[in-house]
């Protein structure tokens, strides 16, 4: 019988995460705010000083989405935050790079988003509505990162992220912080709402 090939990843806490198989006790907070303040949105290609992370866009969307839909459970917000966590394992991709590689990345993705879920009180799978709404969120935010920091005229961002509520997308300006203060937010916004849960 062959071995089967590592798949775990030891992360800064001490943990040692199966990316295949994850289950909900290896996964801490503090190595996901960590990871994704370190993953460059947009594959680095944005202006600016410091790259725009996973971490600083998750903020921005949960932040939107909560102006979206101002009486959604604080669970729902906590799973806005969370949308992209994944990504401090995996990485990020651009869309169409997920869509070529097939949908064996969606598998893993899924699978960690079900490990995260659980490790913080939420149902493994959210709510097809619920989902919707943030990806809602999730699409304002990549508009105004394409048009402030990517280089999108708008014409192109209407293109490929739909045409956006001038209103709420006027309020919001894209943020370019160092890893190290995006982790502290990010890690101070997490469990602010874990709390309220």
């Amino acid at each position: 019988m062959a071995k089967q090939p590592r798949a775990w990843q030891r992360m800064l806490s001490g943990r040692r995460l199966d990316l295949l198989d994850p289950t909900p006790v290896d996964i801490e907070i503090e190595d996901i705010a960590h990871g994704l303040a370190f993953v460059a949105r947009w594959n680095g290609q944005t202006k600016g000083d410091f790259a725009y992370s996973v971490a600083e866009h998750s903020l921005l969307v949960e932040q939107i989405f909560r102006a979206q839909n101002p009486s959604a459970p604080i669970k729902w917000q906590l799973a806005a935050l969370l949308h992209d966590a994944p990504e401090y394992v995996i990485g990020d991709m651009i869309s169409p790079v997920k869509a070529a590689v097939g949908p064996g990345y969606g598998v893993l993705d899924d699978r960690l988003t079900a490990a995260i879920h659980l490790r913080f009180g939420l149902p493994a799978q959210i709510p097809a509505t619920v989902k919707r709404q943030i990806k809602k969120a999730d699409k304002l935010s990549a508009w105004l990162e394409a048009i402030q920091i990517a280089g999108f005229t708008k014409a192109e961002a209407d293109k490929f992220f739909g045409k956006q509520d001038p209103t709420l997308a006027g309020s919001l300006e894209i943020r370019l912080r160092p890893p190290l203060e995006v982790r502290l937010d990010y890690t101070e916004r997490h469990n602010a709402l874990l709390a309220l849960l």
